[in-house]
Parts: C-alpha cells; structure tokens; sequence
C-alpha cells in the first residue's frame, strides 16, 4: 500500500461521498474510485457499501480505518518541521448539541483556528448523534454516557435549564404561580416523535400533563419563539443567558439538570489532533 492511496480512504471515509472527497483533495472523482479500486484489491475485500448517494464503511473498510489513521498521525509527526512542535493538522469531526454548538461552540472557534490553522473541524449538529464506535464521528458530545459500546467517555459539564418566557408574554398572560398553572398557558417544546435522545424529554419532568403547542425540532427556533414572545419553554441557561428580554419562570421551583459526556474512540483518542478539540471543549464548556 501507499500512503497517497491510504489519504485518499480515509478523506472518502470521512466525506462519505466520492464526489465530496474528490474536491477536497483536489483531484478528479475518476481517481478516487481508480485508487480505491486497487486498495480493496489489496485488502481482498470492498472497503465500502453504497447507501445511497453515500459510502458507508465495510467491515473490512472499518479494519484499515484503524490503521490508516495510525499512519496518518505517524505522517503527520514525521512532517513537522524542528520549529513545529506544537502545530497539529488534520480532520476532526465533531458531533454535538445544536444548542451547545450555537452558543458556546461557534464564538470560541476563532481562538481555536488561531491556534491550530492547519486543524480542519467540522461540528455536525444534525439531529440525533453520531457514533465514534461507528467512525462516524472522531468525538460526540452527547447528553447520556454510552453503554455497550467500546468507547472512552467522560464528564464534560452540567448544565441547567429553565422555564423561560419573554418580558412581552408576561405582561401579556402574566406569569404562571404553580406548575400546574402552566396548562392555562401556551408552551414551547420539542415535536415529540422526533425527540432523539430521552434526555432532552423536559417537559414530562415539569409537570406530566403538560402539553405544548407550539413544537419544533431545534432548541435555537424554539428560544427564538420563546424570545419573541410566543410562549414558556424550556431552556438551557448557556441560551438564554444571550437574550436579555428573557425571564425565568417559576425560578427557584422548577430546574432540570443534564450532563455533556466527552466520547471518543479508544483507537483515535491520543491522536494530537483529537486531543487539541478535547482540550478546547474542557476549555469552553464550563456553561454549569
């Protein structure tokens, strides 16, 4: 094997589109498909299953994926220069919260480009996580430790949330007195079929008949909503502490707590790059 073929891998393992791959190295889908052709040749087996429009990792293709990134940081160290000891380079994919990634995540990144300019980060908030046990993320920042899974996972933060409503709701509807009041009043939350995570379930824990009819399946429209004073909902303080026409409601009675858990995969956890996003998130999630 060479590593050339090797770097071409692991950008469509990571891509998960030829086309995707292709533009990022520089070089024409043909000879992506051409060199990975003769890799599998190689491996004796495909590296790669078509889902789709995408290419999701075989079971041999997940194989070399451990070796291939091995290799990869070994080219990486072998390649700084005597004055480069703390530049790091590379792709990092990093699954987490839309909330957290919105309002803690998104402002710190130009320090963290700053500091590392040869880091490629991509955050992927879409809905529901992805899994580092499956190479589909290098890190996840998910709201319940994984069981079962062959991970390293760690406490990243706790945070609190809240019932918040808009200055102009309240002067509109004034201001619940008990949770049961809340019924008589227009909530905000989640649609519930599409709640991916359990733990992002708040509103049974506030009161188990509440029903809200505003819903929507992103945090950031529903404190949007929230802040233009369509109702109460729940949110996280680290959100709304960004809206100044938001207050608390039933402060002191009602608040849920949740936890950030750091994953990532024993295999890539003591990469330099993956330990340089590690430290900056330890850095910036302090949102308790």
């Amino acid at each position: 094997m060479n590593w050339d073929d090797l770097r071409i891998f692991l950008a469509v393992a990571r891509a998960q589109r030829f086309a995707t791959a292709a533009r990022l190295l520089g070089v024409d889908p043909t000879t992506v498909s051409r060199r990975l052709s003769r890799l599998s040749e190689q491996v004796g087996a495909p590296l790669f299953e078509s889902v789709g429009s995408e290419r999701h990792l075989s079971e041999a293709g997940r194989a070399l994926l451990t070796h291939a990134e091995a290799i990869e940081a070994a080219v990486l160290a072998a390649t700084e220069g005597p004055g480069q000891a703390a530049a790091l380079a590379g792709h990092v994919r990093l699954s987490v919260a839309e909330g957290l990634a919105t309002s803690v995540l998104a402002p710190a990144v130009p320090a963290f480009a700053a500091r590392h300019p040869a880091i490629r980060l991509d955050l992927i908030t879409a809905s529901g996580f992805l899994s580092p046990s499956k190479r589909e993320a290098d890190i996840a920042v998910m709201l319940a430790r994984p069981r079962g899974a062959q991970l390293r996972a760690s406490e990243l933060s706790r945070y609190r949330l809240r019932l918040y409503a808009a200055e102009s709701y309240l002067a509109r509807h004034g201001a619940p007195q008990s949770r049961e009041a809340l019924r008589e009043h227009r909530l905000v939350s989640y649609v519930p079929e599409h709640i991916y995570a359990p733990e992002l379930d708040y509103i049974t824990e506030v009161h188990p008949d509440l029903a809200p009819r505003l819903r929507s399946t992103s945090i950031n429209v529903q404190r949007t909503m929230i802040a233009a004073g369509a109702g109460i909902g729940i949110l996280p303080d680290f959100m709304a502490a960004s809206q100044p026409e938001l207050r608390p409601v039933l402060d002191g009675d009602v608040a849920v707590w949740r936890t950030f858990w750091l994953v990532t995969h024993p295999d890539t956890h003591n990469a330099r790059r993956i330990q340089a996003v590690c430290d900056w998130l330890s850095d910036v999630t302090s949102v308790g």
